[in-house]
């Protein structure tokens, strides 16, 4: 179906329209609408209008507010100030056009007029390394964008930048080689994350304190690792032994998170080594990497170290090795290439923020990227125990994701038994890990991004306050209305009037499409989070006074049946925007 206009695109061509009728020798005008504390909307765009025509702003606003056509959409238009419109529309147009979204199955959320590809670089963990509360946010964060992007029409080409390369694969292929059992799997056992990450990090301690210790070990490790640079296929299907046992791990985390991963998303820095000498000769010869000391550099006017001499980005070392910068600009240049991307996000630490920024530069003089072609790194902040600093367990160690995880649904667990009397061992359980998991994807998704956040699963899974278990608590309500009103069903009623409260709701419903393109245009998906959280405010607000089931007239109650309807889909479609789910039953 056609794309269902939101009130505030009806408003601004009638506006529009209204301006030309009062104004024409001001030609085409953009009357700057907004939307309002006082009124519905209102309309700024008069004061720069008269300034052009050398007029009275306030005498001109009230030629255009008395060129508005009386009834429709526009209820009342009055001049305020020194020459602002405010704007008020009619019960009627809220609720006709809140009809047509409902009968839209996107909420008439349009497509983007200028869809292209966006490759998402995001949830970058490292084979043969446990998961940390560092890897939460990337992997979160990125999550949500797919799902955003993809709902706007973009076409998203996932990418898991793992890390699965590196001189400490030497050491670990070695001692594979000659304990050649240690990954070895009982036939037909399935392996669960948990096993796998026990196999690997005994693997890992045992094989740095032989590498410590044992300088002949040590030097065979070293040898392994040409080894495996060189291509030798022996050593190369051990390297892929540990890929293997990590993605065990990898998916069965993602799996606790609510995240598909697929295997063809999994590129690693591995998967670019083959481009690795031509996009340093491409950077040679075209001049935009010079060599240094026997490196191959890339040198930036406004990027200098303490002592005030200029910092290169490195892009291959004197020894003739390859440090992140080849890796990455050769990514670069597969996902514009061969992917056919128009946008590169990177969700990758703000830590990483200057390194990305000299790998983009040096990709835009290499012409890799370009007016058309464009990357951005969503740079994220850290998270923060109670106490503000770095999270961290008692003992100073950095904080297992897993651990994290399980002990967020704990919490939310029993927050579901306290509430929910009539559910079962089964259904709390399910609950609880769906509002556990939205309980941690939410803190994060409805802080910017780049900001610091404070982990405290306390007010996570709190009942009260700005947290998806008050969403979700909003949402399972609408849904125990709607089951108690039996054969009453939803429906709108454009003839009922509406009490300050449904106007309130019915206006931020029509916002929807406004949040979504927010949140997309501007990599934000904060600003959804902070749409969803009042959509569920007004929603208390209008429960809390205007009665649902015990309306006055049977048309009431199903025009009020259908604002709850309404907000419910929105809700949920929202919330499955950020990665959450939503019980009907809480």
């Amino acid at each position: 179906m056609a794309p269902v206009p939101s009130l505030a695109s009806t408003v601004q061509q009638r506006l529009a329209d209204a301006l030309s009728a009062a104004l024409p020798e001001a030609g085409p005008a953009d009357p700057l609408l907004r939307r309002s504390d006082r009124a519905d909307f209102q309309a700024n765009g008069i004061l720069a209008l008269a300034k052009k025509l050398k007029g009275n702003p306030r005498e001109l606003a009230g030629r255009v507010a008395a060129s508005v056509p009386a009834g429709g959409v526009l209820r009342e238009v009055e001049v305020s100030g020194p020459g602002f419109l405010n704007i008020t529309v009619s019960d009627r147009a809220i609720t006709e056009t809140l009809s047509a979204r409902a009968a839209d199955d996107r909420l008439g959320v349009p497509l983007a007029d200028a869809a292209g590809t966006t490759v998402i670089d995001y949830a970058q963990p490292n084979v043969a390394k446990e998961m940390h509360v560092g890897h939460l946010r990337s992997a979160v964060i990125g999550d949500a964008m797919v799902r955003i992007l993809e709902y706007t029409g973009e076409k998203v080409v996932r990418r898991h930048h793992i890390g699965d390369w590196g001189t400490q694969f030497g050491m670990l292929i070695q001692f594979l080689v000659e304990h050649p059992h240690e990954l070895d799997h009982r036939d037909g056992d399935t392996v669960s994350g948990e096993e796998a990450m026990s196999n690997l990090d005994r693997l890992y301690k045992t094989s740095r304190a032989l590498f410590d210790s044992d300088p002949e070990f040590k030097e065979r490790a070293r040898r392994r690792v040409v080894d495996l640079q060189s291509g030798d296929e022996r050593t190369l299907a051990l390297w892929q032994r540990f890929v293997d046992e990590s993605k065990i791990y990898f998916y069965s985390v993602f799996d606790k998170l609510d995240m598909a991963i697929h295997d063809p998303d999994v590129v690693g820095e591995s998967g670019y080594n083959h481009m690795l000498d031509e996009t340093c000769r491409i950077l040679e010869e075209s001049g935009v990497a010079v060599r240094s000391e026997g490196a191959l550099c890339v040198f930036f006017d406004d990027v200098k170290g303490p002592d005030g001499k200029p910092v290169p980005l490195i892009v291959r070392k004197s020894n003739g090795g390859y440090g992140y910068a080849a890796t990455d600009l050769s990514a670069i240049r597969d996902r514009v290439q061969n992917l056919g991307a128009d946008r590169l996000v990177y969700v990758v630490d703000a830590r990483q923020s200057l390194h990305f920024k000299m790998v983009f530069e040096t990709a835009r003089r290499a012409g890799w990227l370009n007016d058309r072609v464009k990357a951005v790194q969503l740079a994220f902040g850290t998270v923060l125990g109670k106490d503000g600093k770095p999270f961290k367990t008692r003992e100073g160690e950095t904080v297992r994701l897993v651990d994290l995880l399980d002990e967020a649904i704990e919490r939310a667990s029993s927050v579901v038994r306290e509430k929910a009397q009539d559910l079962s061992a089964e259904e709390v359980a399910e609950r609880g890990t769906q509002v556990g998991i939205g309980a941690v994807k939410y803190a994060d998704l409805s802080t910017s991004a780049a900001r610091d956040y404070k982990f405290d699963l306390d007010q996570m899974v709190s009942l009260h306050g700005d947290t998806s278990v008050y969403l979700q608590y909003a949402y399972a309500r609408i849904q125990s209305i709607l089951r108690k009103a039996g054969d009453v069903g939803p429906q709108a009623h454009a003839e009922v009037g509406l009490a300050p409260s449904e106007r309130a709701l019915g206006l931020h419903i029509d916002r929807f499409g406004e949040a979504v393109d927010e949140a997309a245009s501007g990599y934000e998906p904060h600003k959804l989070a902070a749409y969803l959280y009042q959509l569920a405010s007004l929603y208390t607000t209008f429960y809390s006074e205007c009665p649902v089931l015990k309306a006055d007239t049977p048309a009431r109650v199903e025009n009020r049946l259908f604002l709850c309807d309404l907000t419910a889909r929105t809700l949920q479609q929202g919330m499955a925007l950020l990665g959450i789910r939503t019980p009907a039953r809480l």
